[in-house]
């Protein structure tokens, strides 16, 4: 036997007593560490375990899924309008659809449906291997787990890692209790009553009503092999806006039931040349004739969910808004009217060998803004997938007749309170989730903001007839052209206005008459809430602004200087007619009384004599309202008012690069024709009564009616000059002592009148 050496860890432990004291403590202490870590570990299991148990659905809830019901959007004189839920649903029994339409289900999404029990673990950890040796991402999840997560919604917006685990061990548990409290036949059933199959469509039996407009018992197998193609992308196979995309994966499904030997390879052959017979092209399961403004009030619906703790898409709110339907209506027309007319001179004007380079930027970025090109993983697939989009034909006439369609933004208020009576968000007016041309761009408005630079004017003690010098300048390197390059001598503040002559207005800000940085106040405060630079051009409106603003900014004049902000709710009530809120705007002393009636009387004559003239060919009644054109005809705007509704149009196209391309860009011949269309047909169709704008109390009458005695320009006065003043205007000679003030608000100055006119 080998001899040990002496002073080991042994001859220690078994001689040494303080060693082998501190050699137990050690493993004490070691002991006590293990076992905290262990309690730690424990706990936070246990709170986690808590915390998963904690976002299940209850019992009761499995047993009895919530009914979801849609909420009811009604217009201001009563009609229904649209409603928003997530479930346009027929419920139907399985054994009324087809058998195959359950086979095309089974072999596409879970083969293994009939004999796993919520959660297929083989085919999870063969996906986890793939996509960890392949970098893709092929999901794992069985019907019974698509069921839990439609039904009981557990994924949130913008989820971290944390979030995802989670939800995907509460989807599996759910999917493991929905097995255990349904048969197959129930979970399949369940299943396709509520999945969504694009198109607003909840549910199969919905489903077959809006794309074939049958009941599901009479599907066939190309149309069930269909629904089951859209559980995977309502999106990309969409068959009205991508027919080919939803062909191949309708395809697809059929051969997935050859391959699991529910369907033979020559019924397959004769199925898979079929075409889809859609019931229209024009697919709108829940039709409203207001789209854009629907969706409008959904996303503000959506911002104050939290607020008022509804489920928008569930609770069957009543929701009151504040549009009319029969305005709605006449916009709706008096767009699509101008629009088919205006696109197709467009049309003949335009063309793409002129613009080679500017159809290359846009099909590059079409392409990358493809949904196949987003698919593609790798680098050589996405240039595959580019290459081939470059030249397919479908896919370039697709681009340019987008890049080509004319768009607008048309929108109608009541200045009195703000309501907002009709929303035409774009040309497609039957697509309401496109991009909202009210709301949702800001672009130049041109002339159409020079009225805010000459209140500035006005409210600083200048009157309609104080006299300019019509003669181009140079101011620090700015200097602005006319329209048609017209010069010449003196011109008034009512005729430049009228005439929109850009030197008359660059002056004013060059001059302390309306200082940029006191006209960036000044329209703030009428309404304009995007950012404005505050430099001298942004009196040729430099700064860009959304349709919706503006219009509301002119609601200011016409309201006798009170600004109203824009609303579209009304009030809000729960399925049982309680109220859960109401809504009003926001009323602001924008500016005086007196400078809200000079400038209205000034704007009357933009449509009496100047660039807005045109609106008479439809509407004759008293208004007042400015054209606004950008340069290169890239925008065209008419934003006008009468005593009772102000309504905004601008008219342009998606991408900015693409322009009118000559003067019939102009927002006199563009956009005013849509607004003159709606008046005239909205006073007809509702009997409005005529009525005319009320001159404010205060004004100084004289220096409101004269013109510069130079050009006795008896045509500037108004009704509301007394006739004494149109005569003094004509003879040139005032009455004696009589004082000529300008200006408004805190500056107005009472007339003094002495002489023989008895003034």
């Amino acid at each position: 036997m080998a001899k040990r050496k002496s002073g080991t860890d042994y001859d220690k432990y078994f001689f040494d007593a303080k060693a082998r004291n501190k050699k137990t403590k050690m493993d004490g202490n070691k002991k006590k560490k293990l076992l905290i870590l262990y309690g730690i570990v424990f706990v936070f299991a246990l709170a986690y375990f808590i915390f998963i148990i904690s976002g299940l659905p209850s019992l009761e809830q499995l047993e009895n899924p919530k009914p979801q019901l849609a909420t009811k959007v009604y217009t201001i004189d009563g009609e229904l309008l649209g409603t928003i839920s997530i479930q346009n649903r027929i419920e139907t029994k399985i054994d009324s659809l087809p058998p195959y339409m359950a086979n095309a289900l089974i072999s596409t999404e879970d083969r293994k449906f009939y004999t796993h029990w919520g959660v297929d673990l083989t085919r999870f950890i063969k996906a986890m291997i793939k996509n960890v040796l392949t970098f893709r991402h092929e999901g794992a999840s069985t019907i019974t787990k698509q069921l839990a997560k439609n039904l009981y919604h557990f994924k949130v917006k913008d989820e971290n890692i944390f979030q995802t685990v989670t939800r995907k061990i509460r989807e599996w548990i759910t999917a493991v209790q929905i097995e255990k409290t349904f048969t197959k036949k129930e979970i399949l059933q369940l299943y396709l009553n509520v999945s969504y199959f694009g198109r607003g469509a909840y549910g199969v039996e919905s489903a077959a009503r809006v794309y074939f407009n049958k009941k599901g018992k009479d599907l066939t197998l190309p149309e069930c092999a269909l629904f089951v193609a859209l559980l995977k992308s309502p999106v990309y196979y969409d068959p009205v806006k991508h027919p080919k995309h939803a062909i191949t994966r309708r395809n697809q499904v059929m051969y997935n039931m050859v391959d699991n030997d529910m369907l033979s390879e020559a019924e397959y052959e004769k199925l898979d040349k079929q075409p889809i017979d859609l019931v229209s092209e024009k697919i709108n399961s829940n039709p409203t004739i207001a789209p854009y403004f629907m969706e409008y009030v959904r996303q503000q619906l959506v911002s104050m969910a939290d607020k008022y703790g509804y489920d928008l898409y569930r609770d069957g709110l009543n929701v009151y808004t504040s549009i009319d339907y029969k305005m709605q209506q006449i916009a709706n027309k008096a767009a699509a009217d101008h629009l088919k007319e205006y696109q197709a001179l467009f049309n003949r004007d335009w063309n793409w060998n002129s613009h080679k380079a500017l159809l290359a930027s846009i099909m590059d970025r079409a392409i990358k803004d493809s949904h196949e090109y987003n698919l593609a993983q790798t680098t050589q697939e996405k240039a595959q997938v580019y290459n081939r989009l470059k030249y397919e034909p479908d896919f370039i006439d697709s681009v340019k007749k987008a890049a080509t369609t004319i768009q607008v933004g048309f929108v109608v208020i009541d200045p009195t309170n703000g309501q907002i009576r009709a929303m035409v968000g774009g040309e497609n007016q039957d697509f309401g989730r496109g991009l909202n041309h009210v709301v949702g761009i800001k672009r130049q408005p041109g002339s159409a903001f020079k009225p805010f630079t000459y209140t500035v004017a006005i409210d600083n003690g200048y009157f309609p007839a104080y006299t300019l010098l019509n003669q181009k300048f140079n101011y620090n390197g700015w200097s602005p052209d006319n329209f048609e390059n017209d010069y010449g001598g003196y011109m008034t503040l009512r005729q430049a206005l009228a005439h929109s002559i850009n030197v008359i207005a660059g002056r004013l800000t060059i001059s302390n008459m309306a200082p940029p940085s006191q006209v960036v106040k000044y329209a703030h405060r009428m309404g304009i809430e995007s950012p404005l630079e505050a430099f001298p051009s942004i009196a040729l409106g430099t700064s860009s602004v959304s349709p919706l603003e503006l219009t509301s900014a002119y609601g200011t004049f016409a309201d006798n200087g009170i600004h109203v902000s824009p609303i579209s709710i009304l009030k809000i009530e729960d399925k049982n007619g309680i109220l859960i809120d109401k809504f009003v705007p926001e009323f602001t002393e924008a500016i005086s009384p007196q400078t809200a009636s000079i400038m209205v009387s000034m704007l009357e004559d933009v449509v009496n004599y100047g660039t807005g003239a045109g609106i008479r060919r439809f509407f004759q009644y008293p208004a007042a309202g400015k054209t606004g054109t950008t340069q290169n005809f890239s925008d065209a705007w008419y934003v006008g008012f009468t005593p009772q509704l102000v309504a905004g149009v601008w008219v342009g196209f998606d991408d900015h690069r693409v322009k009118f391309t000559s003067s019939y860009g102009q927002g006199a011949r563009a956009a005013a024709p849509i607004w003159g269309r709606f008046m005239e047909g909205t006073y007809k169709a509702l009997n409005l009564p005529v009525k005319y704008f009320q001159m404010a109390s205060g004004i100084d009458t004289v220096s409101f009616c004269k013109t510069t005695m130079d050009l006795g320009d008896a045509r500037l006065a108004t009704p509301y000059c007394p006739s004494i003043v149109r005569d003094i205007i004509n003879s040139k000679n005032p009455p004696p002592k009589c004082e000529i003030h300008g200006g408004s608000g805190s500056r107005i100055k009472k007339e003094e009148h002495k002489g023989d006119s008895g003034w």
